[in-house]
């Protein structure tokens, strides 16, 4: 159970997530160290790839705590249980299985599905989901979506998968997701390239965080 919370609250620490599709180690080693050189240490390895595991199991070895790997593109329990044997720290799909669920929470690893409706969002809590993935109306509908899936339930845990972008990351973090999942930005040109991307949005997403912080507090004073 500690590994979960651990694992859980390292994703919202860092709150961003690098999402990546690489086959050669060589290039996830550059994509890992461009990013954990501008402060995100959470990768996910997608399992459209067939070396998705081989290359969780490479990274897991290389860099053990210092970099969070998980598993993306995980549609069955087979691949879910696969994962957790090659060392993934948490699963992500673009769908919502039950067995999969199962499978995460018999091994207390995090399980985030995607969820394109509010019924399939709650459905995921109900089977024991630890993140609601956006996925993929994030694309659609923007920021708004955030305070949209949290008004009914305020304490949905919500990790954003795609359109996010320097411009509108604050207004994703203002909404209240708890993290969100960067495609090209931080897997696309060299490694210095992904280090500044990383970096740029590792110091919004910061400053967003706390300008949230002052405006709770602010209200909390007028309200007493």
């Amino acid at each position: 159970m500690l590994r979960k919370i651990q694992t859980l609250n390292h994703i919202y620490q860092t709150g961003l997530m690098a999402i990546v599709r690489v086959e050669a180690e060589r290039r996830a080693i550059e994509i890992a160290e461009g990013c954990l050189n501008g402060g995100v240490d959470v990768m996910e390895i997608s399992f459209t790839n067939n070396s998705a595991g081989e290359t969780i199991r490479f990274l897991k070895k290389t860099y053990r705590n210092r970099l969070l790997v998980g598993a993306g593109t995980v549609l069955d329990s087979e691949t879910a249980r696969y994962a957790i044997l090659c060392g993934a720290d948490f699963v992500i799909a673009p769908n919502i299985s039950e067995k999969v669920a199962e499978t995460c929470n018999r091994y207390q690893v995090p399980y985030a599905p995607g969820c394109t409706s509010y019924t399939e969002a709650i459905r995921a809590l109900e089977i024991g989901a630890s993140l609601v993935k956006a996925f993929p109306i994030s694309n659609f509908y923007g920021p708004k979506l955030g305070k949209i899936f949290t008004t009914p339930v305020p304490e949905m845990p919500i990790l954003v998968s795609g359109g996010v972008s320097f411009d509108n990351l604050s207004e994703w973090i203002d909404s209240g997701v708890c993290a969100v999942g960067v495609g090209g930005l931080l897997t696309q040109g060299s490694q210095n390239e992904i280090t500044q991307n990383a970096t740029r949005l590792s110091e919004i997403l910061i400053t967003s965080r706390n300008e949230s912080k002052s405006d709770t507090s602010e209200g909390q004073e007028l309200n007493q």
